[in-house]
């Protein structure tokens, strides 16, 4: 998918992602849709931006929530074909995940 793709389906005010979309078009593009970003540096930019820790700190935890959902076999590896007992799988991983 690209970038701008997946900016037409942003309706937050604040648009939180990893390194890997820290350009200055990206940047350009969330600040014409007066979106705030909140996106890590990239290791080869030169000007350093501040990012906001509360916001990045969310981000953290998604992140960690789908390392959790990938030690599951199954989910890891798309074991299910099919679209619906693919996310019925995930559902499961997900109740499980909560209630331990």
């Amino acid at each position: 998918m690209k970038v701008d793709e997946l900016l037409d389906h942003v309706r937050s005010k604040v648009f939180i992602a990893d390194a890997s979309y820290d350009s200055d078009r990206v940047r350009a593009m969330l600040k014409s849709r007066r979106i705030k970003a909140v996106i890590n540096n990239a290791s080869g930019r030169d000007k350093k931006r501040r990012v906001e820790k509360r916001f990045y700190r969310r981000r953290y935890l998604v992140e960690c929530f789908f390392h959790r959902l990938k030690l599951f076999r199954a989910i890891a590896t798309r074991y299910e074909k099919t679209a619906r007992n693919y996310l019925s799988i995930i559902n499961l991983a997900c109740a499980w995940l909560w209630l331990n």
